[in-house]
């Protein structure tokens, strides 16, 4: 009983966004833009929770120096207090702009200096200030997944690009925190006979590459990494995720969750997913995004039926 109901709720959590031409508003960006000032303010706290973000941003830089492109200017966009700029250098830029909707997040760790020339800017990420075909790179890691037109952003990210320019974006997926979604769900359904979403929707990583292609995007790649970090309970994950200014933003959320519904849902946790030494997993699923814009020295697709060589006489070559 407990099983079927675990994969019911499960499915109906990775409900996930799907574009309209009037983009629906998922998120609330004034809360959104709140809680991102309350947790930077706790300059201390927040630093101590940089750790997800700080790997994550880690794998973002790493993509950007596969290029083996040495860029004049890239563009940071939802940067928060510095997460990339902690793994570039000057062999990779002369510049990183720094952009994100929360001042406070931007100044946090305004003092401290960096291999690169930083520059900080108050951006909104649903409406990008940049001129057309002005920027060598952006890059953006944990910030899209906050925003509600999705392919809109992306239309305006690519708009913004130079011709062979570069965008590379990492994103929260649809299985993150499922541990703690289906706890919730299982716990609510319990206590109040009824479930609200207390957890945001995720892009799902089969249709990010669409999206890209959408947005008008060229040579996309789409990957998907998860990271699981371990916690003594629900309540120590969901005290960092509010010192990470990643709460629940939907519009429609409950603004309390009962004291009997959390005590039910961290004990379910436990019961369903712990280890042994009592501590509990917390999966981050990661979806890796880049796409170039599109220009005269982009290589196309060769032509179906092109090929000289079958797939089967090749396979055949290297088993020999």
């Amino acid at each position: 009983m407990l099983a079927t109901t675990l994969r019911q709720l499960t499915r109906q959590s990775r409900r996930h966004y799907v574009a309209t031409p009037q983009a629906f508003h998922v998120f609330d960006r004034n809360v959104k833009l709140l809680q991102k000032e309350r947790a930077a303010a706790d300059v201390e706290q927040s630093r101590t929770v940089d750790y997800l973000k700080d790997e994550i941003a880690a794998r973002v830089a790493d993509r950007l120096l596969d290029i083996k492109r040495k860029f004049n200017t890239v563009v940071d966009l939802g940067s928060g207090s510095g997460h990339i700029v902690k793994h570039v250098n000057k062999d990779m830029m002369q510049k990183l702009i720094m952009c994100d909707m929360s001042e406070k997040a931007l100044n946090r760790d305004i003092d401290i200096p960096y291999e690169v020339q930083v520059e900080r800017r108050v951006v909104d990420e649903e409406h990008l200030p940049f001129e057309e075909d002005s920027l060598e790179a952006v890059v953006s890691s944990l910030s899209l997944n906050w925003v509600n037109d999705l392919p809109g952003a992306l239309i305006q990210i690519k708009n913004s690009l130079k011709p062979d320019g570069v965008f590379i974006g990492a994103m929260f997926g649809g299985d993150t925190l499922f541990e703690l979604r289906t706890s919730l769900q299982l716990a609510e359904t319990e206590r109040e006979s009824g479930i609200s979403p207390r957890i945001s929707p995720m892009a799902e990583s089969s249709d990010m590459s669409r999206i890209l292609t959408r947005a008008g995007f060229t040579l996309t790649t789409v990957d998907v990494d998860e990271i699981q970090v371990n916690y003594p309970s629900a309540f120590e994950l969901m005290e960092d995720l509010r010192a990470m200014g990643e709460s629940n933003a939907v519009f429609t959320r409950r603004p309390y969750l009962k004291r009997d519904t959390l005590l039910s849902a961290a004990a379910i946790y436990k019961e369903l997913h712990g280890h042994p030494d009592g501590t509990i997993p917390a999966t981050f699923q990661i979806i890796y995004l880049i796409g170039w814009k599109p220009s005269a020295n982009t290589p196309l697709p060769k032509k179906r039926g092109s090929a000289n060589a079958s797939l089967k006489e090749m396979l055949e070559t290297k088993i020999d």
